[in-house]
């Protein structure tokens, strides 16, 4: 049984860091899209940063656009866990997020334009940030 569990959420000031974990288990055959996505109260979900592993080291990493220079995605695959390290936080980064994964045909499904219906997905983890 696929398994995606989500932790490292919580609330913080303004400009403080956080780094989200999503531990993942069950799947028979690794997946090489795995992402973050969020979703704020009111506001649809969306994603925030994917990263592809199929064509190996370097993988291949993309961002929305108001996160990049403030969120780092990582993969160890090792451990199967996936990180992101979110620095400078802001009020409106406040919202549930969501780990998701799968295995997909390509690179040029695991942008954060294309990954949205990721097969996988965990329970999310809920990131509060204060002015």
């Amino acid at each position: 049984q696929v398994r995606l569990v989500e932790s490292g959420g919580g609330s913080v000031q303004a400009g403080r860091s956080l780094t989200l974990s999503c531990a993942a288990s069950g799947f028979t055959y690794s997946p090489n899209c795995m992402g973050w996505f969020r979703q704020a109260p009111g506001k649809e979900r969306e994603a925030v940063a994917t990263i592809y592993t199929g064509e190996g080291i370097p993988y291949f990493t993309y961002y929305t656009d108001s996160v990049k220079g403030r969120f780092t995605i990582s993969q160890d695959n090792a451990k199967n866990t996936m990180n992101l390290q979110m620095n400078s936080l802001k009020p409106e980064d406040t919202a549930m997020y969501y780990c998701a994964a799968e295995h997909t045909a390509g690179r040029w499904k695991c942008t954060v334009d294309t990954a949205r219906d990721l097969g996988y997905w965990g329970q999310g983890t809920q990131v509060t940030v204060s002015s």
